[in-house]
């Protein structure tokens, strides 16, 4: 495929994948508009790590310990989780609706040795595809998509039976809006106005009830809060603004 992203789905926002694509040179800028993100990965890619070393039995000491694991990181914009599970040993597809976002994490991944499969694709043609994962990472996408009932069910039937899906965003409450929004994006300017909406903001029981429907059941939940002393992030049991929800589907009989 080439050229600017198309709406090739019912669950693509092209409005979205346009505001992202725009940004998309400053993906791997820790001081650019991602910069938020940056901040905010280590104590994702913690929460993966304990998570999936737990579910698979693997030792979260071994720098391979995904070997043998294949992972999806469904909307993987410039491919900040790609490249660390692919580091740790993981078989990763990173997939994401903008063309552009494909470019750089291809260009990203070539200078940094890896090999990750990166694809200018939807959960719809993933799944229509007949796709499957031992892990999917549905982080920070949920409240940019069109249909998130669709995007949920789609995802979650990429993931094989046993499998995780691991499921972060930004919960809709009025505190969210004070922080996540007029905080971060008006008063603190960390990220470019309109990077969220409140109303595609999603709360927990709307992301639970699609993925039963998939076969998910929620297995762990955690919100994550920001510490201004420490500059960080840390998990935190206020799920009222940010929050991780971890989700498995059952083994076959």
């Amino acid at each position: 495929m080439t050229g600017k992203a198309q709406e090739t789905s019912g669950t693509i926002d092209s409005e979205e994948v346009a505001r992202f694509s725009a940004m998309a040179e400053d993906w791997w800028d820790p001081a650019g508009d991602f910069k938020p993100l940056h901040k905010f990965n280590p104590v994702r890619l913690a929460y993966i790590k304990r998570e999936v070393c737990r579910h698979f039995g693997r030792d979260p000491n071994a720098s391979d310990a995904f070997k043998g694991l294949r992972f999806l990181d469904i909307g993987c914009g410039g491919g900040l989780l790609s490249e660390p599970m692919a580091r740790l040993g993981a078989d990763v597809v990173g997939a994401d609706p903008s063309e552009t976002n494909i470019k750089i994490a291809r260009l990203h991944m070539q200078s940094s040795g890896l090999e990750i499969d990166y694809r200018s694709e939807s959960a719809e043609q993933l799944a229509a595809a007949g796709e499957s994962f031992d892990v999917v990472l549905n982080m920070e996408v949920v409240e940019h998509v069109a249909d998130v009932p669709l995007f949920l069910e789609a995802t979650g039937s990429l993931v094989r039976p046993g499998g995780l899906m691991f499921v972060a965003t930004i919960n809709r409450t009025l505190k969210a809006y004070a922080l996540a929004i007029v905080g971060a994006e008006y008063v603190l300017r960390w990220l470019p106005r309109g990077t969220h909406s409140y109303e595609k903001l999603v709360k927990p029981e709307e992301i639970e009830g699609p993925l039963r429907t998939a076969g998910l059941k929620i297995i762990d939940r955690s919100g994550v809060s920001y510490n201004p002393i420490t500059d960080s992030w840390a998990p935190s049991r206020d799920m009222d603004v940010n929050y991780m929800l971890l989700a498995e589907k059952a083994k076959e009989a």
